[in-house]
């Protein structure tokens, strides 16, 4: 049986080492977490506290990304240094996903728009509105948060949309977004009207509604798709 001090471990049992050894593809959830909290306690190693963790955030990273500060510190052995070292790698997580979906911004497709909205929404509580200015190639000229709301429902002002769009150079067309907290991703009668009210507003401005998402995690409706529009 194990000891509870990782040193004691083989090398290979060791997450630095493992890292060091195999590359951090090799490694668990666990075990990458507990090389961010670094040290346990007197009776735990980092590795336990790191399954805590996990089991806390029921072994979904998507879960996790959505703990708090106030949520980790609450795990024993996570003081707040430990705490701020683990949050401020989900952040970067998600800042990472931010720039890759931007390497290719070019919306030809509801999966094309979902792609690169979607971590903007990861870990969100309360429901919050984007929308992607686009040039007439349908290249992105600006990703821009419009409102947030409550955990049922946001306000959003058409006059803001096209106000934003206005001020950018080259906007032809754009793709408005939100987030239902809850996951049932049907949208609401209030959703229906604001589309069908940005549609006509957009066509005197010239500027083209092409798609409204409704996101939760990792699926989309897609008013395009299903006729909407």
């Amino acid at each position: 049986m194990k000891s509870n001090h990782i040193k004691s471990w083989s090398e290979e049992d060791r997450p630095r080492e493992k890292l060091m050894m195999k590359g951090p593809q090799a490694l668990s959830h666990a075990e990458l977490l507990a090389i961010l909290i670094n040290t346990g306690t007197r009776d735990r190693t980092a590795l336990d506290i790191a399954r805590e963790i996990l089991v806390r955030s029921r072994d979904n990273l998507q879960e996790l990304g959505k703990m708090s500060l106030t949520d980790i510190r609450k795990i024993k052995g996570m003081g707040d240094k430990k705490s701020i070292t683990v949050l401020a790698a989900l952040e970067l997580g998600k800042r990472r996903q931010l720039a890759d979906a931007l390497e290719n911004p070019k919306i030809t497709t509801s999966r094309d728009g979902f792609n690169l909205l979607q971590p903007y929404f990861m870990g969100l509580t309360a429901e919050q509105f984007y929308v992607l200015y686009l040039s007439h190639s349908n290249r992105v000229v600006s990703v821009q948060p419009v409102s947030q709301g409550g955990i049922t429902a946001t306000v959003v002002d058409p006059r803001i949309l096209f106000k934003k769009a206005l001020e950018l150079n080259g906007v032809t067309q754009m793709v408005m977004a939100h987030n239902h907290p809850s996951g049932n991703l049907t949208p609401s009668e209030a959703d229906k009207k604001l589309t069908q009210k940005v549609k006509e507003a957009g066509l005197l401005l010239e500027i083209r509604l092409i798609d409204h998402l409704i996101i939760s995690e990792n699926r989309y409706y897609s008013f395009s798709d299903e006729g909407m529009l």
